[in-house]
């Protein structure tokens, strides 16, 4: 206490905090809500920047990865384009293919962009070497970080691919490029032996521009990289910007919306605390006097009632903190990614610098009233003090007293006047609470549509597969006399990973495969099909993107399948694609151009017909049709039954005749929504039901002092026949009024809100938003919306209406 002073100085603090108990606890959970909001919201935009920027800053990462046609530009041209006007710095040409490596037990990984480097170090892109060493000769490689295992580590072997004459390659180093040029590296001799027909070499080129920082610099770049080189010559580039999203985005996409609740939570802070202070003022004011009459210096009065704010404030701050740091847990847990030594956790400077910036926005939030105390005269403080007001809002009982509606109302009605700052300050504490109401309910709303639209498979009725599931046998029983820890588990001594397509696994682990023409003649036949059409994901690779990427290829009419469009149209044809806007970002590509993919041995040219909406993170889906690929075979078939067809006794009859070939057919089911998208529905409703409580306690504080300096009244009209039914009433009508007036105002400021923050949630991921996702008020619902300031003005007043309802008129008359 000794900031506040000691003594009589602390003994009037002490008071005031225990005497003014709903005015305290109003504080404490004001400032919770924001100091909360804010530490959430400062830890993720440290953890959306800190791991990315520190590797990509000190690897000197590359802003474009550009693939070549070595037949189309030679090395000497390639170097040259280092020199071009605004090129910072290059590296290359580095030889590039693509492979998909198996491991000792025969299973294999995905497909990897294999890049012959003979060492780590470079102008661009110098690649952290986190164990092992750099390949040296042929038959070494060195992975990426993330594949490093107990399955896999330095000394291991994979085979090249799945062919039988496949080259053997020793893992010597585990790496980390900040930049993903590259998830595995070799040799130049290396990459160059293990190029196939399927996967020729590239020259892969690595680029730092003295301007990089935005899409549209990134594009000009690109362009001027292909202008410097012969026709076609430039097979495809992936953008830094996008990379850096893919490290951010879950993070950066709840930035947004938590930085919105915790705006809202500090303006109601201010509000609030602004009006507890001057309402404790205007209530003491005989108090206020007679500390000044026995000795109390201004500044001391001043001291006292800011403290008064504080302690409760520092406690609410205390509690706002920890609130805080386990909200933001499972949004890091989420977003956790390695670079070098780079770990997400929410910095210990967010949790010092949040509460000591709420500490003096609450300082000075009720330094304002405080001043007014030390600033008025004893004799006037007193004599006021013991005097009751009479005349302020006189004329509004004199209009309201007009009204057809029952004098407790009308009275109700017309109290607010009586103190205009007070109920300012209500009202904008239920338009807060409205605010928040209508954006959350458009936020998890959007979220909601968000995780429906990511599902089109779902909008079949039945779904028909090529393969159905393994059944386990159950442990064998041990034998008499003996434990269930003599046996062997099942399958041996350890369990090993489920079999994968192409691996060399034993025959009797692999799955049984329907013919997919089979599987489409039983389709066709049932009399209940209205419509289908075939799927099949599988991995790409794409001319400029390191790694593979997950391609679904359609057969027939996938109309019924499409995703949301942002732009341009749905696959109708061969020789199509439609791509997320994340693909157009990192390739550096737009609607028109035309991008390479190949699937096995099998090279496309695609053009770029649509933009999809897609929030599938940072794993890249292109949409194409199969016809595209001529090895490529649906795995699933959706269907469209009839109209009065039950989708269950449909997929039982197919189910009938696909089982026998290796098939299944199973009604489809919604499926839940993703971690994310709930964790993110969570988070807003716990914030939401926060804010509205703050809401409401800034209506209870408020109707609190009402009640209490009117008292005296209430006993009058008690005394002359108002029964304690009338008297609830006319204190939740002086409430009623403000509520309606608070809704009025917050359901506009909240649909607002949310057409501001939900595009700037979808350009943090690299997407924007349809219609679907952004339209999602109906007017029924902005009319609930609009009653909730009611609600919550009624709501905060009932404790105080039952109070006055059950005070005793005798108690009432002789109370001032």
């Amino acid at each position: 206490m000794s900031l506040f002073g000691t003594g009589a100085l602390g003994r009037v603090v002490r008071s005031g905090v225990s005497r003014r108990r709903v005015q305290t606890v109003v504080i404490a959970v004001a400032t919770m809500m924001a100091v909360a909001s804010a530490v959430v919201a400062g830890s993720l935009m440290v953890a959306a920047a800190a791991p990315f920027d520190h590797a990509f800053g000190k690897q000197q990462g590359a802003h474009i990865t550009a693939q070549f046609d070595p037949a189309k530009a030679s090395a000497g041209e390639l170097a040259k384009t280092g020199k071009l006007p605004g090129v910072a710095a290059s590296a290359g040409p580095y030889p590039s293919t693509s492979v998909r490596p198996v491991d000792r037990a025969g299973f294999q990984l995905p497909t990897l962009t294999l890049v012959g480097r003979s060492g780590p170090e470079g102008a661009v892109d110098r690649v952290d070497l986190q164990s092992g060493r750099w390949a040296q000769k042929p038959g070494e490689i060195v992975l990426d970080a993330s594949f490093e295992g107990p399955a896999i580590g330095i000394g291991a072997t994979l085979k090249a691919s799945d062919t039988t004459n496949a080259p053997t390659l020793s893992i010597v180093g585990f790496a980390v490029s900040a930049s993903k040029t590259a998830d595995s590296w070799a040799t130049p001799a290396q990459v160059d032996a293990l190029a196939s027909e399927g996967n020729p070499v590239s020259s892969q080129m690595l680029y730092r521009f003295d301007s990089a920082s935005t899409k549209e610099q990134i594009l000009a770049d690109r362009k001027k990289l292909a202008a410097s080189v012969g026709s076609r010559a430039l097979l495809g580039t992936q953008s830094w910007l996008d990379t850096k999203r893919a490290a951010d985005q879950g993070a950066a996409a709840t930035v947004p919306f938590v930085m919105a609740f915790g705006m809202l939570g500090i303006a109601m802070s201010v509000i609030i605390v602004s009006s507890v202070i001057s309402g404790a003022v205007g209530t003491s004011l005989r108090r206020i006097g007679i500390l000044k009459a026995i000795g109390f210096t201004p500044r001391e009065v001043v001291r006292a009632y800011v403290a008064q704010a504080l302690i409760p404030a520092g406690a609410g701050m205390a509690l706002g903190v920890v609130l805080g740091n386990l909200l933001a847990v499972p949004l890091l847990s989420d977003t956790e990614a390695v670079y070098g030594t780079v770990s997400l956790s929410v910095a210990w400077w967010v949790d010092v610098t949040v509460p000591a910036a709420a500490l003096v926005v609450v300082g000075l939030a009720a330094l304002i009233p405080a001043l007014r105390a030390g600033r008025l005269c004893t004799v006037e403080a007193i004599a006021v003090g013991r005097s009751p007001r009479t005349g302020r809002g006189q004329w509004a009982h004199r209009v309201m007293g007009v009204l057809p509606l029952p004098r407790p109302v009308t009275y109700g009605l017309a109290t607010p006047f009586t103190h205009p700052v007070r109920t300012l300050a209500m009202l904008l504490a239920v338009t807060f609470g409205t605010v928040a109401a209508t954006f959350a309910v458009g936020l998890t709303s959007s979220l909601n549509a968000i995780g429906t639209s990511q599902d089109p498979e779902n909008r079949a009725a039945v779904t028909v597969t090529t393969t159905k599931a393994i059944e386990v046998a159950p442990p064998p029983t041990p034998p008499a006399g003996g434990n269930a820890e003599d046996s062997p588990p099942p399958g041996g001594s350890e369990p090993g990973p489920p079999p994968v397509e192409d691996s060399a696994t034993s025959t009797s682990q692999k799955p049984k495969v329907a013919d997919p023409a089979k599987v489409r003649a039983a389709v066709t036949s049932q009399p209940g099909t209205e419509s289908y059409y075939g799927k099949a994901q599988t991995e790409v690779t794409v001319a400029g993107i390191s790694g593979s990427i997950q391609a679904d290829l359609y057969e027939g009419n996938a109309r019924s399948g499409s995703y949301e469009m942002l732009s341009g149209h749905w696959i109708t044809g061969k020789g199509q694609v439609v791509v997320p806007s994340r693909f157009l970002e990192r390739t550096s590509t737009k609607m028109g151009d035309t991008v390479r993919a190949t699937y096995e041995k099998e090279t496309a040219n695609l053009r770029i017909v649509g933009e999809s909406f897609d929030t599938s993170g940072s794993q890249l889906v292109i949409h194409a049709d199969m016809a595209n690929f001529t090895s490529a075979k649906p795995s699933t078939f959706l269907i469209e039954t009839k109209p009065g067809v039950s989708a269950d006794e449909y997929a039982q009859e197919v189910a009938a005749v696909v089982q026998p070939l290796g098939g299944d057919a199973t009604t489809n089911v919604s499926s839940g929504q993703e971690g994310v998208i709930l964790i993110m529905s969570a988070m807003a409703v716990l914030l939401t039901l926060m804010l509205i409580t703050v809401a409401g306690l800034g209506v209870l504080n408020s109707v609190v002092l009402d009640t209490r300096e009117r008292i005296h009244d209430l006993g009058v009209c008690k005394a002359i026949g108002m029964t304690p039914r009338q008297t609830m009433c006319l204190v939740l009508a002086s409430v009623a009024m403000i509520g309606a007036i608070g809704g009025l105002i917050g359901v506009p400021a909240g649909y607002a809100l949310h057409h501001v923050v939900m595009p700037v949630m979808g350009r943090a991921v690299g997407t924007s938003l349809p219609p679907l996702v952004l339209d999602v008020y109906g007017p029924f619902q902005l009319l609930l919306l609009g009653l909730g300031g009611v609600v919550i003005a009624v709501l905060g007043a009932l404790i105080p209406a039952g109070w006055a309802a059950r005070a005793r008129t005798a108690t009432a008359l002789r109370t001032e």
